[in-house]
C-alpha cells in the first residue's frame, strides 16, 4: 500500500527556506512506499499595498531567529532596503503552479528560483516581472507563463490546495503530514535533523 507524504508550504515562506536541507534529506531517505506531494499553504493573499513598517521589523526579526536557530541559513537583507515589501506571496504560490503547467520538471526549480531571488538575491517574488523573468532564465515558455499566472484557473487551483490544507489542519508552515490507510496525522519536525521525521515514518 503506498502512502503519501504531504509537505505544505508556501515558496516564500522563510521557515520552509530553513526547513530546505533537511526537508532534502528527508526525500533522500523516504522508504520506496511513500509518495511526497507538495501542497501551497499560501501564506498572504494578494495585495498592492506596502507592507507596513511594523511587519517589515516583525520579518526580519524573523530571519535573524532563524539565521541563529538554524546555522547556515542565509538571508540577504539588503531586499528591505532594494525592493518595496509587500504582505502578499499568493503570486509566488500561483507561480509555482503555471510552472509545474509547464511540466513537472519545473516545478521544485521554480520553488528553489523563487527561494533564491528571495532570500538571496533582494529580490521581489511578489512582483509578476521578477517571476516570469525566473521562469524564462528557467527555459520556460515566458509569454505562457506570464498569461498562466494572471489566469483564473491558477487562482482556483491555489484555492483549492489552500483548502486542502485547511481541511488536513494544517494552520503553519511548513508542515508534514503522513496519509496511510486512510488516516492522516500530522509529524513533528525541526529544522536540524531529518532523523526525527523519517523515524516517525518508518515508525
Amino acid at each position: 500500500m503506498t502512502r503519501v507524504l504531504y509537505f505544505v508550504h508556501d515558496p516564500m515562506c522563510s521557515w520552509c527556506w530553513a526547513f530546505r536541507p533537511v526537508w532534502d534529506a528527508v526525500v533522500r531517505g523516504l522508504p520506496e512506499d511513500v509518495e511526497v506531494r507538495r501542497l501551497l499553504g499560501g501564506l498572504a493573499p494578494d495585495s498592492d499595498e506596502p507592507m507596513p513598517r511594523e511587519m517589515r521589523q516583525k520579518l526580519q526579526g524573523i530571519w535573524r531567529v532563524i539565521r541563529q536557530k538554524v546555522p547556515g541559513t542565509e538571508f540577504n537583507f539588503d531586499f528591505w532596503e532594494k525592493c518595496r515589501p509587500r504582505r502578499s506571496t499568493f503570486p509566488a504560490c500561483r507561480a509555482v503552479i503555471a510552472a509545474r503547467w509547464q511540466g513537472v520538471e519545473y516545478k521544485e526549480s521554480m520553488i528553489f528560483a523563487i527561494q533564491r531571488a528571495y532570500y538571496l538575491e533582494a529580490r521581489n517574488p511578489s512582483d509578476s516581472d521578477t517571476l516570469v523573468s525566473l521562469a524564462g532564465k528557467l527555459g520556460m515558455d515566458a509569454d505562457r507563463f506570464s498569461r498562466d499566472l494572471a489566469f483564473t484557473a491558477a487562482r482556483d487551483e491555489l484555492a483549492d490546495e489552500i483548502y486542502r490544507c485547511r481541511s488536513m489542519g494544517v494552520m503553519s508552515f511548513p508542515s508534514l503530514v503522513l496519509e496511510s490507510g486512510g488516516t492522516r496525522r500530522l509529524l513533528q519536525h525541526n529544522y536540524l535533523d531529518a532523523e526525527l521525521i523519517l523515524s516517525q515514518i518508518a515508525g
